[in-house]
This record gives C-alpha cells, sequence and structure tokens, in this order.
C-alpha cells in the first residue's frame, strides 16, 4: 500500500513516551492511514492495484509505504476523502464501540464529551448529534468552541473559565449527563463522574492530561451510583467481525456528511512536530503526516 496520508493520534504519543509500552523495539509508530493498492500478495482477493483503501489499528504506520494484511484493509468509496478516512478511522470506530457496544445512545440522551474540539472530540460530537443526542462540550479557548459548537455541539464550557461540572447538571435539567466520555484523565476524570446522573456512565478513553488517578469502586457508587467503563479500541479492533462492523460504519457516516477537519497537514518528516503540538494542546481537528 502507498500511503497518501498518515493519520497522527494521542495513541501515537501514549507510544512513544511509552504510556502504552510497545510489544517491541525498534517499532515505527502510527496506526492508520489511507492511499492506494501498490500490489497484490500470492491468494489475495477482493482488492486491485490502484483501488483507494484505508486502514487503522496497525503499528508501523509512519510510512510512505508498508504492507497491510488484507483483512484490516477496507475499501475508501469515491464519495470519501482518502484525508477524511485518514483522520477519522480510528476515531470513528472509537465513536461506534462507545455508542453501540459500551453504553447504546439513544435519542434524547444528554452526553458529556471533553476535549470536543479535538479530533476524537469532533467525530463524538457528530456521532451523539446524529443519533438525535443533546451533546455539551468542554474546550481550551474560543475558537475551540466555536468549532465544537459548528459540528453539533449544543453547548460549549470553556472549562478554565468555567466549572464544567455545574454546566453539565444545569445542561441536563440538574440530574446530570447520561453518559460522559473522557480522554483528559487525571483528575479531570475523577470530577467527571460528579457530572453523570446516577445509573448513567462514565468513560474513559484516555489521559491527555496527565497519568491516570486511581479509582476506587466506592469513588464510583455510594453516593453517585454510576457505572464505569475503560474500553479499548485497540481491544475491540482485533475481534474481525467488530472491526469491519466499526469501519463500515465510520465509511457510512463519512459519506452522509460526517466531518474531519484538518488542523495541522505536516510533511512525514515532521512528525515530532506534530506529536509536539498535540502534547501542547495546540491541535483541534485531525492531524495528518505526508510522506514527501
Amino acid at each position: 500500500m502507498r500511503q497518501l496520508a498518515i493519520g497522527v493520534n494521542f495513541l501515537d504519543v501514549y507510544h512513544r513516551n511509552g504510556t502504552y509500552p510497545l510489544p517491541q523495539l525498534p517499532a515505527t509508530p502510527g496506526v492508520e492511514g489511507a492511499g492506494v493498492v501498490e500490489a497484490l500478495g500470492p491468494g489475495v482477493t477482493g482488492f486491485e492495484p490502484g483501488q483507494r483503501v484505508a486502514y487503522t489499528g496497525l503499528l508501523g504506520g509512519y510510512a510512505a509505504v508498508r504492507n497491510v494484511p488484507a483483512n484490516r484493509l477496507v475499501a475508501v468509496p469515491d464519495a470519501v476523502s482518502l484525508d477524511a478516512v485518514a483522520g477519522g478511522l480510528l476515531r470513528g470506530l472509537t465513536a461506534h464501540m462507545l455508542f453501540a457496544h459500551v453504553r447504546e445512545l439513544r435519542a434524547g440522551d444528554t452526553v458529556l464529551v471533553h476535549a470536543a474540539a479535538g479530533g476524537l472530540g469532533l467525530v463524538l460530537t457528530q456521532w451523539a448529534s446524529a443519533l438525535g443526542a443533546r451533546v455539551i462540550g468542554t474546550a481550551g479557548n474560543r475558537d475551540k468552541a466555536a468549532l465544537a459548537l459548528a459540528h453539533g455541539a449544543e453547548r460549549v464550557v470553556l472549562y478554565r473559565d468555567e466549572d464544567f461540572v455545574a454546566a453539565a447538571r444545569e445542561f441536563s435539567g440538574g440530574r446530570g449527563v447520561d453518559f460522559a466520555i473522557d480522554g483528559i484523565g487525571g483528575a479531570t476524570l475523577l470530577r467527571t463522574f460528579d457530572a453523570v446522573r446516577p445509573y448513567g456512565m462514565a468513560a474513559s478513553v484516555g489521559q491527555a492530561g496527565g497519568s491516570m488517578e486511581p479509582v476506587d469502586l466506592l469513588q464510583i457508587g455510594k453516593p453517585r451510583g454510576i457505572a464505569f467503563a475503560r474500553p479499548s479500541v485497540m481491544q475491540f479492533m482485533t475481534i474481525p467481525g467488530l472491526y469491519q462492523e466499526g469501519a463500515q460504519a465510520t465509511l457510512a457516516r463519512l459519506a452522509a456528511g460526517l466531518r474531519v477537519p484538518v488542523g495541522l497537514d505536516l510533511p512525514l518528516a515532521r512528525a515530532a512536530e506534530a506529536h509536539a503540538a498535540l502534547e501542547a494542546g495546540q491541535t483541534s481537528g485531525a492531524v495528518l503526516l505526508r510522506p514527501r
């Protein structure tokens, strides 16, 4: 496969800094990309040279050309841009996992999305809105807040200036949101529990803001009485049927208008700059690398 766009995710940062240990070293980071088939291995069927394809969940993405198992490739429809799928496939699979398998989202549900203007946040916000949910997000500045509002959030809290817990409770009529999704970690996760209604759910999908604090069962039990999930999209994708289900759901959403704005687009040789920008909270939307 010749890659034309490589998606950069916080997962890449976690692999690089050792938060999520790699199975062996040396290793090439990156877990998703989009491009065209260059050649087929012996016995491979279902694809042809020149076909537009994408994949996610496979280490080794920061490369111009790479081998990809055929069962991980997905054909990209003409109606979907390669940039959108390179920046949105992993995040779309995450949204599908959360809203179809971790907690089935229903029309009218209230959802809190942290970092709503980030690459994952924008996908989660649009996906939840398309399912009929009401979304309140958090963001670090007014520009990011405006971006989240333009992508389906009903309200966005500037978390440096406003208490997101109080805002989420007000947004949900005083009881707390039905579902809170936190990719920040650290102290933010523990505070997020207070934004969830009794018998609602909080899901942790990352720790962009720092290492994970230990979660005691008493912190989610009395008096909160909530459910807590720590789902792994990488584990989700190891089940072939779920991988294909999530990938096709993502492609369908993209074809139906799910937007993946690209906030940073760099040559592959400048991958370190992309990681630095992510870690500093300077990006919004997707981050792409280009083999040149």
